[in-house]
C-alpha cells in the first residue's frame, strides 16, 4: 500500500450547491488540527456557480485546496471513490457539499485516537439534522455505541455510522477496495458509506466520540431523499441489494437482519403502491424472493393493498385524504 503522508484528506463531493459549498468549506477550513489538513473537492460538473466558488477558495487556499472538476458528471458513488484515490493524507475525512461541521476540535480528537492506537480503523461521532429552510438544528437521538457488522448493514432511525461525521485509516480503506472491488463498482451499488464502514470495523476497532460534530442538512431532494417515489424506491432497492450482498459475502446472519430486510420489503411495496407503478411492485416481489425474505404483516397487507383491483381504488381514497389536510 502507498506511503501516505502525515495530513488528513477531507473530501468535499459537491454538485449544484453554489449556496452551501462555502459553508461547508468554511466549517472544514475552521478546524483547529495538530495535522494539516487537504481539502479535496470532487467538484461534479456542476451547472451553477459551485465550480467557480471553489476555484475561489483555492485561490485563497492553494496549499489546501484541490479541485477535480470532473467532465461529465460522475455521479455520487463514483467520485466519491475517485476522490479516496486522490486523498494523499494518512486519515481520510468527509464532508458533503450542503453539510458542515460544528465542532472545530473534531478532527483533532478523532487523529489523536488514531494516533494512539493502530488497531482502530475508524472514530465516528454523533451529529444533528440542520433544516435549511428554518436554520433550526435538532437531536435525534445518539448513535449507537455498540457497533457491530449487523447494526451497520441494518440501521434502523439512523445509520450506525454516519460517515460525515467520521475520520478513517487511508491505507485500510484502499487494502478494502483492493480485496473486495465487486462492493465499489458504481454501476453496482448507488452507495458509497454503508459498504466502507462495514469493510473497516470488519479489519479493525470502531470507536465512538459521544458528542455531535456535524450539521446534516435536510429538508431538499438529496441522493437519499429523492424528490420522486420511483426515485427512492430505486434508492432503497439499491441500498438493500447492498446491504444483503455484504451480509451474504461475509455470513453476517441474526435477527435483527432478518426483521431489517422485511421492513425494507415492506418499505419498498409502500413506495411501489404510492407511485402507481405496476413493475415497482414486481420488482419488490422479486427481490423478496431471490433473497428469500419472509412475510410480515406490513408485508402481507402491502400485498393485498397493491393487488391490480384494489390499487386504483386505495390510492384514489388516498389522494382524497391527503387532499383534504
Amino acid at each position: 500500500m502507498a506511503n501516505h503522508q502525515d495530513l488528513i484528506s477531507v473530501i468535499v463531493c459537491t454538485y449544484n450547491q453554489q449556496d452551501t459549498i462555502g459553508r461547508t468549506l468554511d466549517s472544514i477550513l475552521s478546524q483547529k488540527c495538530h495535522l494539516p489538513v487537504e481539502i479535496v473537492i470532487g467538484e461534479d460538473c456542476s451547472t451553477d456557480n459551485t465550480l467557480f466558488i471553489c476555484q475561489q477558495y483555492q485561490k485563497q487556499y492553494p496549499n489546501k485546496i484541490r479541485i477535480l472538476a470532473n467532465k461529465p458528471n460522475k455521479g455520487l458513488v463514483r467520485n466519491y471513490f475517485d476522490c479516496i484515490l486522490a486523498c494523499r493524507g494518512k486519515f481520510i475525512a468527509d464532508c458533503s457539499g450542503d453539510d458542515f461541521w460544528i465542532d472545530d476540535q473534531k478532527l483533532e480528537q478523532q487523529s489523536t485516537i488514531l494516533e494512539q492506537d493502530e488497531k482502530v480503523g475508524i472514530v465516528h461521532t454523533d451529529w444533528l439534522r440542520y433544516d435549511e429552510e428554518t436554520g433550526k438544528q435538532t437531536y435525534s437521538g445518539g448513535e449507537s455505541r455498540e457497533v457491530t457488522l449487523a447494526t451497520i448493514l441494518a440501521p434502523t432511525e439512523r445509520p450506525a455510522i454516519h460517515l460525515c461525521t467520521s475520520l478513517y485509516r487511508n491505507d485500510w480503506i484502499r487494502q478494502a477496495m483492493q480485496d473486495y472491488p465487486q462492493f465499489f463498482n458504481p454501476e453496482t451499488y448507488q452507495c458509497e458509506d454503508v459498504q466502507i464502514a462495514f469493510l473497516l470495523a470488519r479489519m479493525g476497532k470502531v470507536t465512538y466520540l459521544d458528542k455531535p460534530t456535524l450539521a446534516y442538512s435536510c429538508g431538499k431532494s438529496t441522493i437519499s431523499n429523492p424528490d420522486s417515489e420511483e426515485k427512492q424506491f430505486l434508492f432503497w432497492a439499491n441500498a438493500t441489494r447492498l446491504s444483503y450482498d455484504l451480509a451474504r459475502t461475509f455470513n453476517i446472519s441474526d435477527e435483527q437482519l432478518d426483521t431489517f430486510f422485511q421492513d425494507r420489503i415492506h418499505k419498498l411495496l409502500m413506495h411501489a403502491f404510492r407511485s402507481g407503478k405496476s413493475s415497482l411492485r414486481t420488482q419488490a416481489l422479486l427481490m423478496q424472493k431471490e433473497m428469500n425474505i419472509a412475510d410480515n404483516r406490513h408485508t402481507r397487507f402491502d400485498k393485498i393493498l397493491t393487488l391490480p383491483l384494489i390499487w386504483p381504488l386505495t390510492r384514489s381514497v388516498r389522494n382524497a385524504i391527503k387532499s383534504r389536510k
